[in-house]
């Protein structure tokens, strides 16, 4: 399948609510996932818990965006304790990389002095982002992209966050389990508007981000 499946398809795909999922990283074939439970964040009802609030306000870490997607998507794939295998195969990587080119995808990265430390990469068409994956080898340093993630969609304009699956990691942010259909209608509404993704700026505080989720609220 992947040698006909093109960057055109991905994007295709995502814009009727399905994604690509291989069965390791070393497995050069992929297939498409269609969930009948679908895991999503409502923007206007995220949560983020007291303590994670306050290392958002005093900012441990430098957020960048889209300065070293390659190396977050790599980071995503690695092999870690507990998961050893990965579902972000090499041309799953590639196709991803061909949507950072094109625009369509965007990472969120958490560092700390020269070390990329965290941070999470997705998909944005329209309204609506995607997330794929995210990796933290210093704590909370993926929560705290999360935080500034959730905080540029709001501030873009954007009505759908969808995390595909929930996870205990995203639970805590007040992740909710939808039906396909319920999903899908979210997914075609989000579609009709246009999202800004650089709405909120680079340079953008923890406090700023969090005023921003807490006014969606």
């Amino acid at each position: 399948m992947e040698d006909a499946f093109t960057v055109d398809d991905l994007v295709a795909c995502y814009a009727r609510g399905v994604f690509p999922m291989a069965d390791a990283r070393e497995d050069e074939s992929l297939f498409l996932i269609d969930p009948e439970r679908r895991g999503v964040l409502p923007l206007d009802a995220l949560h983020v818990p007291r303590r994670l609030a306050r290392t958002v306000r005093h900012q441990p870490y430098e957020i960048r965006i889209d300065t070293a997607f390659d190396a977050v998507v790599e980071n995503c794939a690695a092999a870690r304790p507990g998961r050893l295998e990965t579902w972000i195969n090499h041309p799953i990587q590639r196709l991803y990389g061909q949507l950072f080119q094109r625009g369509v995808a965007h990472s969120v990265e958490a560092w700390s002095g020269t070390d990329l430390v965290g941070g999470l990469y997705g998909v944005s068409l329209g309204g609506a982002f995607f997330g794929e994956s995210m990796f933290s080898t210093a704590r909370d340093a993926s929560k705290v992209a999360l935080v500034h993630l959730a905080a540029r969609l709001i501030v873009g304009g954007y009505l759908l966050l969808d995390t595909q699956f929930i996870t205990d990691h995203l639970t805590q942010f007040g992740t909710i389990e939808i039906s396909r259909a319920d999903y899908r209608r979210r997914l075609a509404k989000a579609l009709t508007v246009e999202g800004d993704f650089y709405g909120l700026a680079g340079g953008a505080s923890g406090i700023d981000c969090l005023q921003a989720i807490s006014q969606a609220s």
